[in-house]
């Protein structure tokens, strides 16, 4: 049975991990001691749900939950430091603590070590994630126990939604680019200028050809612009979207 943990403190545990290629022992009292701490965990480093949404998710909205006074975002996996290190790397996930439990120790005191025999993992953590000030819990979501691997109730949104339900969310940009293209410098330039992360999307990678960029765009040239799934158009359209 799950059991949700708020008003506890979180388990005393010390956890081998790598810095600069050195082991070096991190204990929970240094993650959570005088902070306002987002921990989710999650049943493997790599798997499908955790790469495509889970993790991408906390690490886009790091930077709202910062302003909402949260001081990191731990990614906790039963996985070991070299694993947990490989797909940070792999996920750009600059933003989050990527914490290896990789003897099981955290996610067994929280009750939330379980079997994955099934599917050859052993015994892994179960999903779920919680706000933690000063070392205790004040929140956990914990997803459904039920066959399979939910992933209803973890997510960033929900989180966020908890901490401050008017907080504002940024915006999701996409942008198709070609190497030397002047315009796209431009483009980049206006999107930094006003805070604006992006996702860049080069012509000539991963199989992305003109047709891909007249498939999706409808035009020929570069870049393309997407803000939020719309298709705002090239440099010149980019600033006057921005100018509204």
């Amino acid at each position: 049975m799950l059991e949700n943990r708020e008003g506890q403190r979180v388990p005393e545990v010390t956890f081998p991990t790598r810095v600069n290629n050195e082991w070096v022992n991190v204990t929970t009292e240094e993650l959570f001691a005088g902070k306002t701490v987002i921990l989710f965990a999650l049943p493997g480093a790599y798997t499908p749900t955790c790469s495509s949404t889970h993790l991408p998710r906390y690490n886009e909205l790091a930077p709202v939950f910062k302003r909402e006074g949260v001081d990191s975002i731990i990614c906790l996996s039963v996985n070991d430091p070299f694993v947990m290190s490989a797909w940070a790397g792999d996920q750009s996930a600059a933003n989050l603590y990527m914490l290896p439990d990789g003897n099981g120790e955290f996610s067994e005191g929280m009750g939330m070590l379980v079997e994955k025999r099934d599917l050859g993992f052993g015994k892994r953590s179960w999903r779920y994630s919680m706000l933690v000030k000063d070392g205790v819990i004040e929140k956990m979501f914990i997803e459904p126990d039920v066959p399979g691997d939910p992933f209803e109730v973890s997510d960033a949104d929900t989180m966020l939604d908890y901490i401050n339900p008017k907080a504002e969310l940024p915006y999701r940009v996409s942008m198709i680019t070609k190497p030397g293209c002047p315009h796209c410098v431009r483009a980049k330039k206006h999107l930094a200028e006003k805070g604006m992360a992006y996702e860049e999307i080069q012509l000539g990678q991963n199989g992305i050809t003109y047709s891909t960029l007249a498939a999706i765009s409808g035009r020929g040239t570069v870049p393309q612009i997407f803000i939020d799934g719309e298709h705002v158009g090239g440099a010149d359209e980019l600033e006057h979207w921005l100018a509204r």
